[in-house]
């Protein structure tokens, strides 16, 4: 963690719940939050990236454990969480990270490649936030951030069920928060635009693409993944304590919501 960024009192000793935690954007949530000194439990289909994470924050004397799972599978990534609990306590913020923005033609789509990925990039938000929900309002506290994309606000190609899958998230935070709010569990939706993570720069990044960047966001520069994990530390943190059903898009001035 940086030390020229805020360190937040409210996220020392919290127990947090991150998916997809073992690379990419994932990977910088679980780095940045177990600096702050939270509990970090966090879940991912690599198995071996997540141990390897793990055990190096571990060895560094924060508190992580991560436990491989596939977030498509409800009833075992509810177990996670539950295991998580076990190990740091009921969770009092929980980011739904896991998505995975695999290219695909609209005409191509089979019904059952469609349930595939709604189960990847939406529905284990909502089976995650209704197995951390009871433990936060117990708290009387909680902070719930379901992860959007600019992708659908800029009409991006070749990831029509991705898009609809990451539109929906905003109406998950809006409904959740109604639902939630009075037993004092705020739930928001951190928005990235196109974040340079390894993944993006090997497969995605090239030349055009980077003009694309350049003319289209209003500031200069790139997105990385910590830009994320910054605004997921305040909507977690106390400091956020009255800020709900809300959008906040990180993507160097690109997108409007």
């Amino acid at each position: 963690m940086s030390t020229n960024f805020a360190t937040y009192p409210s996220l020392e000793g919290m127990p947090v719940v991150i998916s997809g935690g073992a690379s990419g954007i994932g990977e910088t949530l679980v780095r940045e939050f177990a600096a702050q000194g939270s509990k970090v439990g966090f879940v991912d289909i690599a198995g071996d990236l997540g141990r390897k994470l793990a055990e190096e924050l571990g060895d560094a004397g924060q508190t992580v454990e991560f436990t491989e799972c596939n977030v498509k599978d409800v009833w075992g990534y509810q177990a996670a969480i539950a295991g998580f609990a076990d190990a740091h306590g009921p969770a009092l913020a929980l980011v739904n990270n896991a998505a995975h923005d695999e290219r695909h033609d609209w005409d191509k789509v089979t019904p059952e490649y469609w349930d595939d990925r709604i189960a990847v990039n939406l529905k284990h938000a909502f089976f995650a936030a209704q197995a951390v929900a009871p433990g936060m309002a117990a708290a009387g506290k909680g902070s719930i951030i379901n992860m959007g994309s600019i992708s659908w606000m800029i009409m991006s190609p070749k990831i029509p069920v991705y898009e609809t899958a990451k539109a929906a998230a905003h109406g998950l935070t809006r409904s959740l928060a109604r639902e939630l709010g009075k037993s004092g569990i705020r739930v928001n939706t951190l928005v990235p635009g196109w974040i340079m993570t390894e993944r993006q720069l090997i497969n995605w990044i090239g030349d055009a693409e980077n003009q694309l960047i350049d003319e289209s966001q209003a500031l200069a520069g790139r997105c990385y993944p910590v830009d994320i994990a910054r605004m997921a530390m305040f909507l977690a943190a106390d400091d956020s304590k009255m800020i709900s059903a809300q959008d906040f898009i990180v993507d160097g001035g690109w997108a409007r919501g």
